[in-house]
């Protein structure tokens, strides 16, 4: 069974927002996005400094089974990447929610208008069947 935590918001493509400070949404993938891929090897990271828009591609997540795109569950603007995962991609697996997180976006507006498309965690759990 795959952790889905309360106090995050989730896309159905398997990413997780997380408020931060000000105007910064942390992301990652889930719990159960990790569980599929297997043993991830690489991460393929938006640039700092890149504008991204809510559902669109930002990079790939490469693990031993396959290579999957890496989807922006919010807009705004790439201000931070966690750099600790080039060279320990295995953060993904061991810890999704944690020190496994992938980059950070400033969005225009607040948090909830941010992540008012996105799943909270019930609406979360039942599209992954928990």
């Amino acid at each position: 069974m795959s952790e889905v935590l309360d106090n995050l918001r989730y896309s159905e493509e398997h990413e997780w927002a997380q408020q931060g400070e000000g105007k910064i949404v942390r992301v990652g993938i889930t719990d159960h996005a990790q569980h599929l891929l297997g043993d991830i090897v690489f991460v393929e990271f938006p640039e700092i400094g890149t504008a991204v828009t809510a559902g669109d591609s930002v990079g790939s997540i490469e693990s031993v089974k396959t290579v999957s795109e890496l989807y922006s569950p919010v807009s705004g603007t790439v201000t931070r990447i966690n750099e600790a995962l080039e060279d320990s991609p295995e953060l993904l697996n061991e810890q999704p929610y944690g020190e496994g997180w992938i980059y950070e976006v400033e969005v225009e507006g607040d948090y909830a208008s941010a992540t008012s498309g996105l799943l909270d965690a019930a609406a979360y759990r039942e599209l992954v069947g928990e």
